[in-house]
Formats: structure tokens, C-alpha cells, sequence
């Protein structure tokens, strides 16, 4: 759907994006992390147009991008840009328009988004009546309402309650479903691991870290093992035990053993009702992974 080749933006002496490339999916979901200042709004704002790299190219359907592709890319963004005083029906409206939906279909499907979202209510009045995550709301169908081919979010779910927040995620989930390419930016870890299906970590303008988040958490993990068994379990000085409670235990294997000798070892002692190992979350690995490269 989209590729980005040898991206470079500076702002002075700073370099934001440093020599940056990455391809993403058609009908996928592709989670961006890294810290504040990383550089991944710079990439979101270089793929919206809004700003052009100093090197590099990105291609959008194996074409270079250009304003003619604006139409088929949404944009939710981390800082909001309604107008406060405008209301919500007619700023939608505006907004739909400007996606170049005419006025007829736009109150069409404004009317579906807003009924399906309980919003319906809202029409009159103003955005400043409205709390933080009404007026996310708002922006969310504003960046939806022309069935983009591309959608683009960064931090969606910032001033949601936990309810709207997975009202949110089935629509990312369901938007997917029909064909929405999605890049995801967020500090919420478990949204990255329930909804992406690639991410890439980046760390100064570069980047540290690419995959499928199933091959990404296997490459970090450590060797650590969860059981849960019937019976009375001791293992012997040569296996590290992390932690243990009453049928549960976490062994760490060193780099010498192997799980079949675990599971052997054991086996004669109790009933195994569960043997598998232990992955790290995302978090663990964003977190690790920060450390290495600082």
C-alpha cells in the first residue's frame, strides 16, 4: 500500500528521520512506537504532505505520492483541530465536504456515523460543549467519513473511557476488515499488540526494530517457562525459578537446557496441565529495547 525509501528530515542540526524506510501492507494494521521526539509524527506528517523530506521518496500503490493521493488518506491527529466555536453538524459537515464527499452523501453518511455512535444528539451543539472525548469522537468520524484507502492515527484513544476506547478498536478491527489500510500510532501497548499486525519501533530517526508482532516477541524472549501442574513439584538447583505459586511455576532455562529436559524432568513428579513459554509483552521489549539505545 505504502513504502517509504531512505526518508531524512532535519529541523536545523536535529535529525528526525535518518535515512528511514519501511513498507506497509495493503489490508493491515502497522503499529509505530517510540518515544516522544522519536520522529514518528514527522513521518505521519511527511506521508500526510503536510511536510517534505529532505531525501527520499514514498510510494503509494508503487507510484510516488502526490496531492492527487490526499483523497484516499485519513488522518486522525494527535493534537485536535476542531473549531470550538462552530457545531458539531456543521463543522462535520464542512469537514466531509472538504474530503470531497458532496453535501448530499456527506449528510448521508454523517447521519449513519452519528446514529451509530450515539451522537445524533450532539448535532447542535458546539464543540466546546462537548468533553474531550465527545470531541474525539467528532474527529474520528471526520477522518473516516470518505472510506479512505489509507487511515492514519496517531494517539485515537487519548481522552476516551475505557468503554468508548473498544468502541474505537471494533471499528479500527471493522474498518480493516473492508479493505483500510492502517498506520497506528500510540503509547497504549495493549492496543498495539490487540490490533497490529506489523510494528516498527523507532529510536532518533532510525529504525530499531521491525516484524510481526509474533516474531518480534519471540525474538526477545528469555528462555522462561510457565507451568501449571497437579501434585507436588521440586525441581533441583539447576533450574532457576523465577516464581512460584500453589500449580504454577516460572523456570528461566539456560542456554544449555532444553525444554524437553524440563518437561522430563518434571513429568515423573506431577500431572502437566500447561507447559509453554512465557513471551514478553510489547511494553517489556519497547522498554528493554529503549534502554539498549540510549
Amino acid at each position: 500500500m505504502i513504502e517509504g525509501r531512505n526518508l531524512q528530515k532535519s529541523y536545523e542540526q536535529n535529525k528526525v528521520l535518518n535515512d528511514f524506510s519501511f513498507s506497509i501492507s495493503e489490508n493491515s494494521i502497522y503499529g509505530l512506537l517510540g518515544k516522544n521526539g522519536a520522529g514518528k509524527t514527522t513521518l505521519i506528517r511527511i506521508i500526510n504532505q503536510i511536510i517534505a523530506p529532505d531525501k527520499g521518496q514514498i510510494l503509494f500503490k508503487n507510484e510516488p505520492l502526490t496531492k492527487k493521493h490526499i483523497p484516499f488518506i485519513g488522518y486522525l491527529p494527535e493534537e485536535r483541530g476542531l473549531y470550538k466555536k462552530m457545531k458539531v453538524g456543521e463543522q462535520s459537515l464542512y469537514l466531509a465536504q472538504l474530503k470531497g464527499l458532496s453535501k448530499n452523501k456527506a449528510k448521508e453518511q454523517l447521519k449513519y456515523w452519528f446514529d451509530k455512535f450515539e451522537m445524533l444528539s450532539w448535532w447542535d451543539k458546539t464543540i466546546e460543549e462537548l468533553s474531550k472525548g465527545m470531541a474525539q469522537k467528532v474527529q474520528f468520524v471526520s477522518s473516516i467519513i470518505h472510506q479512505p484507502k489509507l487511515l492514519i492515527l496517531d494517539e485515537p484513544f487519548s481522552g476516551f473511557d475505557p468503554v468508548n476506547a473498544n468502541q474505537i478498536i471494533n471499528e479500527i478491527k471493522n474498518l480493516k476488515s473492508k479493505g483500510t489500510t492502517i498506520i497506528f500510532s500510540t503509547h497504549r501497548m495493549e492496543s498495539i499488540e490487540q490490533l497490529c499486525d506489523e510494528i516498527c519501533m523507532i529510536e532518533k530517526g532510525k529504525k530499531v526494530m521491525e516484524g510481526t508482532t509474533k516474531k518480534i516477541k519471540h525474538k526477545f524472549h528469555e528462555n522462561i517457562y510457565e507451568i501449571v501442574f497437579e501434585g507436588n513439584l521440586i525441581l533441583d538447583k539447576n533450574y532457576e525459578v523465577i516464581s512460584s505459586e500453589t500449580n504454577n511455576v516460572l523456570v528461566k532455562l539456560k542456554k544449555e537446557q532444553s525444554s524437553n529436559e524440563l518437561i522430563k524432568h518434571i513429568s515423573n513428579q506431577v500431572e502437566i496441565q500447561n507447559f509453554r513459554l512465557k513471551l514478553p509483552t510489547l511494553n517489556d521489549i519497547f522498554i528493554k529495547k529503549s534502554k539498549e539505545d540510549e
